[in-house]
């Protein structure tokens, strides 16, 4: 099989076409998944349907990061038809690097995906603690990067970290007992306060599942008092 990948648009095309005119067989769609060039890769992605063992499934979620766009969307799709069954949330839950990867993915459609399938995955705990261990890497370099941005940088790098920290504070709604009280709050008081308002969205939604706590209660306040009607919503009045 051609590792090289395509070159155009065109050739991508046709070697789409060639493909969907033929019938594989699961280990060649599994190869394609591992050595393929882009069509053969997305067409893999979203053709096969099942997957036969655990290192099969990491051959499959690979292509999640470090692979064109359209592969990883073909990869992200599939993924959120198998783990709805048991035997694929076992064979997902290996794989926490990858999954909190791309919870970042600069394609909000693929972070979207990935972190709704994985409400599958909460209760595996040894995952858990993985993947929300990576995500606090991820917030700590966000926070860093802000902490480091100056009036003259570009829109762009406050927004590229904004981004990284609104996709971790999603991927954390469910995943939050798996981080100190004191850790996240910690997070949590400095996401309120900033500029932008879909980050505060999410920190409020981690926010009121502490409601009852006294620890939080001035972060509740917060949420009461900001300027955007989608964070106060959180908190009845």
């Amino acid at each position: 099989m051609n590792s090289k990948y395509e070159k155009t648009l065109d050739e991508n095309f046709d070697k789409a076409l060639e493909l969907c005119s033929n019938s594989y067989f699961y280990d060649d769609l599994i190869e394609f998944l591992k050595n393929g060039n882009i069509p053969e890769k997305q067409f893999a992605a979203l053709e096969i349907s099942e997957l036969k063992n655990q290192e099969d499934a990491g051959i499959f979620l690979s292509n999640l990061i470090n692979c064109d766009g359209k592969i990883r969307e073909a990869v992200a799709q599939k993924f959120s038809e198998f783990i709805q069954y048991s035997k694929y949330q076992e064979y997902f839950s290996k794989f926490p690097l990858i999954l909190a990867k791309s919870t970042i993915d600069i394609n909000a459609n693929i972070s979207r995906m990935v972190i709704d399938g994985l409400v599958y995955l909460k209760d595996f705990s040894e995952f858990g603690q993985s993947y929300a261990g990576q995500l606090l890497e991820y917030i700590k370099e966000a926070f860093e990067g802000l902490d480091k941005i100056i009036y003259k940088d570009k829109k762009y790098t406050i927004n590229k970290q904004m981004f990284k920290l609104y996709w971790c504070l999603e991927g954390l709604n469910c995943y939050s007992q798996y981080v100190s009280k004191d850790v996240l709050k910690e997070i949590l008081e400095k996401s309120i306060v900033l500029s932008e308002y879909t980050v505060r969205e999410k920190a409020a939604q981690l926010i009121i599942k502490y409601s009852n706590d006294d620890d939080f209660a001035e972060l509740v306040k917060k949420i009461r008092e900001d300027e955007n009607y989608y964070v106060r919503k959180y908190v009845k009045s």
